[in-house]
């Protein structure tokens, strides 16, 4: 067995046959560039819920030094692993990528497409440019890629009328833009060969992105989306054969009712994938509170075996998120990631932890328990007094403690 996969399976409590086992059918993933010193991250089955969090300059606001925060913050507040969605129209792209991969010590993704076109024209962009970018960003340490083969031609063709908002997706907007004013397939997947010979070579996980996830409740569960789907097991099991290690992309804005369904089928049609959900989100009028509406969905999401949550912040339809809202949506998705864990994994020790301090009016420990450590700072004065200002002398745990001593 490779040591540092025995390592792995050691640190996530897990026998290192079965850990093995998954990594060679593709149902768990191991998360680290081959030119990057940074400690592996496990994505997939039987393992804990992971989530991402997004940063990245936009072509109207933040800067270098926002993002470098913004980085801080969300690993401070626990995420597992950043993407950088940076997409402006000077050449900063590769200075900020360089920088967070530099400054940080957690997987860190890209979408290359965005770096593609910006840069150029979509009229100009071709195969050779998309690749350059892609081996580009191997090369700098990226440890994983959203890359948009599945969305095709004829679906695109077959979009029009057919949804509430035909793609949400920047990404899958791109491609289409770039198919439809050049008349041609999209290369990421009429090239799909050439793109797994860059990753393979660089050990970087690709993720299979959902170009068409549905960005309406309306539109989930629809035919544009269940075709890429198929498109994307097919892609995933192309990526196995050629030695890369693959991530399935997923919706996106669906009712409740529709999340498992959606869950068992990439994973019946993906051979059990480690699938990555944007949420999903669960309705579309939470605006301005559209983490916890996504922290609902991907508990959910979660619990019937995604894999991997991308967060989803306060700001999410409204504009670039701050540190602060990247801070809540990395810890609302770390409430639903946790929540679901608790059932699949059976991970209730911090629980019962939290629940003996509550029981004991021990703030220390109630502090040290909780997802979020930046509640103590807030609440600190509760430390040196037993009830808190809800009951008071009223307290149920005080009197209940008195009671049975």
């Amino acid at each position: 067995m490779n040591p540092e996969l025995e390592r792995i399976a050691k640190k996530e409590g897990v026998r290192k046959e079965k850990l093995e086992k998954r990594t060679m059918e593709g149902s768990v993933v191991i998360v680290k560039n081959a030119n990057r010193e940074i400690e592996p991250l496990v994505i997939g089955s039987g393992l804990r819920t992971r989530v991402n969090a997004n940063i990245g300059v936009s072509p109207t606001a933040s800067t270098m030094e926002d993002e470098i925060k913004k980085a801080d913050v969300a690993i401070e507040a626990g995420a597992d692993a950043l993407m950088d969605l940076s997409i402006t129209k000077s050449s900063r792209i590769d200075r900020i990528r360089r920088k967070i991969i530099r400054h940080t010590s957690i997987p860190l993704g890209t979408v290359p497409i965005y770096q593609a076109i910006a840069e150029n024209s979509i009229h100009d962009v071709t195969l050779e440019t998309i690749l350059k970018v892609i081996e580009t960003q191997c090369r700098d340490g990226v440890d994983f890629m959203t890359i948009h083969s599945g969305i095709t031609k004829n679906i695109v063709d077959g979009l029009k009328g057919g949804r509430v908002i035909p793609i949400t997706s920047r990404g899958g907007c791109l491609i289409a833009a770039w198919m439809t004013k050049n008349n041609e397939e999209n290369p990421l997947y009429a090239h799909f060969d050439e793109v797994l010979e860059i990753l393979r070579e660089y050990e970087v996980v690709i993720s299979l992105g959902d170009a068409l996830r549905p960005g309406s409740i309306v539109d989930a569960s629809d035919s544009p989306q269940i075709q890429e789907l198929m498109n994307l097991g097919r892609l995933n099991r192309a990526a196995k054969k050629a030695g890369v290690q693959c991530i399935i992309e997923g919706p996106g804005h669906v009712p409740l009712d529709q999340i498992a369904m959606n869950v068992r089928l990439q994973k019946t049609m993906c051979d059990n994938a480690p699938f990555y959900v944007l949420g999903p989100l669960v309705t579309d009028i939470a605006l301005g509170h559209d983490h916890i509406a996504g922290a609902v969905g991907g508990a959910i999401a979660a619990l019937h075996g995604a894999d991997f949550l991308c967060y989803v912040t306060p700001r999410e339809h409204l504009g670039l998120p701050d540190a602060d809202d990247v801070r809540e949506g990395v810890i609302a998705s770390r409430i639903a990631a946790h929540a679901a864990d608790i059932i699949k994994l059976g991970n209730k020790e911090k629980d019962l932890e939290m629940s003996e301090a509550r029981r004991d009016l021990d703030w220390h420990r109630m502090f040290e328990s909780a997802i979020d450590k930046e509640v103590k700072k807030k609440y600190s004065y509760l430390i040196d007094q037993e009830p808190c200002t809800m009951c008071g002398e009223y307290c149920a745990l005080r009197i209940v403690k008195e009671l049975f001593q």
